[in-house]
């Protein structure tokens, strides 16, 4: 049966008081009209508990904003939700169509600090959140007793004489539901074994974030990425209001595990009495990172699981043995779930 507003319904039931399903939870297909957002084609997603969220067509299928009861949770860059025409490989291009939202997905060679590697450039972050999906399909309907909204469809990040990656993914959430389930499958469909680096960017801002807020993450080490993050290191579950001159702190935790091998974390901020839940399976992203960044329009709690330990880039992933590889023909699956909480 569905669970909405607080009580289970069969499929009749429901059906008996509304004109169509889309009255009360349902998928809806547009495209931005304006800026550099021109022509990116997106699905708003709303579950009737008061849960929206957008995914970006062309931009991998990531999930950009994202609502409860009307407040957002996610943070939202200055730049906006860019269209991929406007991608910048080099160096620190990538900030300049870097939506925010509460996932961008990294890689799929490449994540962290723009690195030179085996004779290539990289730039921060790899490319494949600049990649337009395809074969996209979208669904709404009753499977048994529950009605199901989901996402899917493909990204390829190839060139000749290069890498032939295929992400595959799906979003799928349900009438009634405070959450959100993303589930990828990576393949190497080249002939010969790829360097596979992968990093699930989720972008936590105000009013979620704040002085009353605390991350709630059970680690085994914790470790600062250079002096400024040493300088915080003792803060990292905690944040300040907005500050002039802050300087990114980044920390990378080795997460402890359950007995089924999934890692929780959690974000809460009491005077809310809201919070945000995500739970992944560490298998393939044993490695966790934490963006924390206070700053003047550029408050934001990134939480990022990732599969090597070297947030500095490809290069230094090769020189400390913790580059990951596909073989041809290979697959590597990674799951999220995203669950509002109450604090």
């Amino acid at each position: 049966m569905a669970n909405y507003l607080g009580r289970n319904w069969t499929r009749q039931q429901l059906e008996e008081r509304v004109g169509h399903m889309e009255q009360v939870a349902g998928i809806k297909a547009l495209e931005v009209a304006d800026g550099t957002g021109r022509g990116v084609r997106l699905f708003q997603v709303y579950t009737g508990s008061g849960l929206s969220f957008r995914v970006l067509a062309d931009r991998a299928l990531d999930i950009s904003a994202c609502h409860y009861r009307g407040m957002p949770l996610a943070w939202a860059s200055p730049a906006g939700e860019v269209h991929p025409a406007y991608y910048e490989a080099a160096g620190l291009g990538w900030l300049r169509s870097f939506q925010g939202g509460l996932v961008v997905t990294c890689g799929l060679d490449q994540f962290g600090a723009p690195a030179s590697d085996a004779g290539e450039e990289f730039g921060i972050h790899g490319r494949i959140a600049n990649l337009p999906a395809q074969q996209i399909s979208y669904h709404t309907g009753w499977v048994k007793d529950e009605y199901v909204l989901e996402i899917t469809g493909q990204v390829r990040q190839a060139r000749l004489f290069g890498e032939n990656l295929l992400l595959e993914r799906r979003i799928a959430t349900r009438l009634g539901s405070n959450q959100i389930r993303l589930e990828d499958r990576v393949t190497n469909e080249g002939f010969t074994p790829q360097p596979h680096m992968i990093l699930y960017h989720c972008n936590l801002g105000f009013p979620l974030i704040s002085d009353r807020s605390k991350l709630h993450i059970a680690a085994d080490e914790t470790v600062a990425r250079d002096a400024d993050a040493a300088a915080g290191i003792n803060e990292w579950r905690v944040f300040q209001p907005p500050t002039p001159g802050y300087r990114e702190q980044v920390f990378r935790h080795v997460p402890k595990t359950d007995r089924d091998g999934q890692v929780t974390l959690r974000v809460v901020n009491p005077s809310l009495d809201l919070g945000l839940q995500i739970k992944y399976d560490s298998k393939h992203l044993p490695h966790l990172f934490q963006w924390k960044m206070m700053g003047q329009g550029a408050y934001v709690l990134g939480l990022e699981p990732a599969n090597s330990s070297a947030i500095e880039g490809r290069a230094v992933a090769r020189e400390r043995d913790d580059l990951p590889q596909l073989e041809p023909g290979e697959s590597r699956s990674y799951h999220l779930l995203f669950e509002i909480i109450r604090s």
